[in-house]
């Protein structure tokens, strides 16, 4: 397992981010920058920084081809691939605006987003997106041209402008536009905008937050100041959107360190391709994490009972070293060294062998609120999680875990090029710095209510500060006020509910009531396999049977009763309801990002809810 040690590697000299071609070309010529799996076989294939470099440049001079001018927006939807690269950096090299799409975006969020920004050209991935932006330009013309990633992707009968990224790079290839794009390459401005990132938004239409390079250029030097650790030699899985600022940021950060990005373009592949890429370091949302916190105990409860007891002994001390003694910089007395190093080859290791992680030392996870309990939990059994705290508009990170010294229950501390003050009547988190936007792309409204009148940007988050760790409390507009006045914050009672492995999604309800309920939709399986265990039911029965059973209910009532041990009687959860189907993203209930959009859910749950507070 590598180190951390902030000597290992020195800072790279970075002014611009189409340095990044650059650095590819001449640091990193021969090592792989870049892998991803070939179609049919599955072999990995790599792309070396030299390689990387030229495929930019191509790109670009393509770009330059198809009349793309200094300041033009260009969209980008596809799900992960090595041409979103080639792409965007090409872009930045002619001083052109890339304007990422979520790959899951629908026709309506593509029209409404290409015709804000006046994008004629968009690149898209794979048929899904072919579709839906061929859609938009024959309902409502403003696209001119589609460039197709996947050449598998068949166009539609009478597309006669769509061409595919092979044709696009020969195009620009026979214009030999070398020095026009050199010259623009030399005119590259810190001032000049990046990106326009569309939020995905819990509530109204998305809004374009400015990215101007200047920002990226302050992200990047700040990370490389705090993780000089981190470089040649260590690969990334990439799998996170791309279009996700998080991903994003990471992504150019992994570029400008040498480390080997490893494409995952399908989501649904990650688990069976972990093991072949050995990550070393990643960045992920909460969501991943309580997913293999889930399938550990489902494994753990199949054991023998003296099997569970030895494994809860082991996270049991397990947390104390790695918490108590490895994270304070302590020396742990060697009989606590011995127990966890034997008990993490008896029982971790082979956990991490099956997901790919075993070779893990650096996890930065951030983009929703992570259980406390789940953190400390996976901290014990080895997984190196970087909890941390960031939005579009701070171009990512505002605060992280630090190497040593980190406190479970913060966002980590606030990191050098940003300054935080928190607003003293609403505890708002506020920020100011390099990273921080300008502002929202032809929005001057949405702007102004942004910022406050002395120039400090307002989160909309409510948090705490102490010294420089930063707390993250709520999103004031979740915030609930009870019929009785109280003031809950739904997310960090839906984050303790999320520790129970038996609980997959849950929603709380609570604004103008007497108190506090929660949509749950559980892991059914493992669900159904306790209520056989108990007896609370004979056979297996569809959720649609399960979710009425009221012997169930009680069992799972019990356990959150459990959880929420801690919290005020006001803020625990009296009732529950039982979901069917999971929340998802295609019924609108949870953003790209896995947010949940609490209007939507209540609306489409609104029976439900109301049966909840029935006398």
């Amino acid at each position: 397992m590598k180190l951390w040690s902030t000597n290992s590697n020195k800072q790279i000299p970075f002014s611009h981010t189409v340095d990044l071609i650059a650095i590819a070309a001449e640091r990193y010529r021969k090592e792989p920058l870049l892998s991803y799996p070939i179609y049919k076989t599955d072999k990995l294939k790599e792309i070396e920084g030299a390689e990387f470099a030229t495929k930019c440049i191509d790109a670009a001079k393509a770009l330059v081809a198809f009349g793309i001018t200094p300041e033009e927006a260009v969209g980008i939807y596809s799900p992960n691939r090595q041409e979103i690269l080639y792409c965007e950096l090409g872009l930045y090299a002619i001083r052109g605006i890339c304007v990422p799409f979520y790959f899951t975006s629908s026709p309506e969020q593509v029209e409404y987003i290409c015709r804000r920004t006046q994008i004629k050209l968009i690149f898209v991935g794979e048929q899904y997106q072919y579709n839906n932006a061929y859609q938009v330009q024959c309902e409502k013309g403003q696209i001119e041209r589609i460039v197709i990633f996947d050449h598998r992707v068949v166009k539609q009968f009478g597309d006669t402008t769509s061409i595919y990224y092979d044709e696009f790079v020969r195009l620009g290839d026979a214009m030999r536009n070398e020095t026009e794009v050199k010259r623009r390459m030399g005119e590259c401005l810190l001032q000049d905008t990046a990106l326009y990132m569309f939020t995905s938004g819990t509530t109204g239409e998305p809004k374009g937050v400015i990215i101007k390079h200047s920002m990226l250029v302050s992200q990047l030097n700040a990370h490389q100041a705090l993780y000089s650790f981190i470089g040649r030699g260590d690969v990334s899985a990439d799998f996170l959107p791309q279009s996700h600022i998080f991903e994003k940021m990471w992504v150019y950060f992994c570029l400008l360190r040498g480390v080997t990005i490893a494409i995952i373009s399908d989501p649904h592949r990650v688990q069976f391709l972990m093991p072949h890429i050995k990550p070393t370091v990643m960045c992920n949302v909460p969501r991943y994490w309580e997913k293999i916190y889930a399938g550990i105990l489902e494994k753990v409860q199949k054991e023998s009972r003296w099997k569970q007891k030895l494994f809860w002994e082991a996270i049991r001390k397990a947390k104390r070293y790695r918490l108590s003694f490895r994270n304070e910089g302590r020396r742990a007395p060697l009989l606590l060294t011995l127990y966890y190093r034997i008990t993490q080859r008896l029982f971790f290791h082979n956990i991490k062998l099956r997901l790919g992680l075993q070779r893990g030392y650096f996890f930065p996870t951030a983009g929703a609120y992570l259980s406390d309990t789940i953190n400390a939990f996976l901290q014990a059994c080895g997984f190196p999680i970087i909890v941390g705290y960031g939005l579009s508009e701070s171009c990512a990170t505002v605060s992280a875990y630090p190497q040593q010294g980190y406190i479970i229950g913060s966002v980590g501390k606030v990191i050098d090029n940003v300054k935080v003050r928190i607003d003293p009547a609403t505890q708002e988190i506020q920020l100011k710095g390099d990273s921080i936007t300008e502002g929202y792309f032809e929005d001057p409204q949405a702007t102004k209510k942004a910022f406050t009148a002395d120039g400090w940007f307002k989160t909309g988050d409510r948090g705490r500060l102490e010294g420089r760790t930063l707390y993250f409390q709520e999103r004031i507009k979740d915030l609930f006020k009870t019929a009785n006045g109280k003031y809950i914050a739904p997310q960090q009672i839906e984050s303790l509910l999320l520790a129970d492995p038996y609980i997959s999604q849950v929603v709380c309800i609570a604004n103008d009531r007497h108190f506090v309920s929660a949509l749950i939709y559980p892991e059914w399986k493992i669900l159904t396999d306790l209520a056989l265990q108990r007896g609370i039911i004979q056979r297996v029965e569809p959720p649609e049977t399960l979710c009425r059973n009221v012997a169930l209910k009680k069992m799972l009532m019990a356990r959150i009763e459990q959880l929420q041990g801690g919290l005020a009687t006001f803020e625990k959860v009296k009732r529950i309801a039982l979901l069917v189907a999971p929340l998802s993203e295609e019924n609108g209930e949870l953003t790209p990002t896995l947010k949940l959009r609490r209007g939507v859910i209540e609306e489409h749950y609104h029976t439900l809810i109301e049966a909840l507070y029935a006398p």
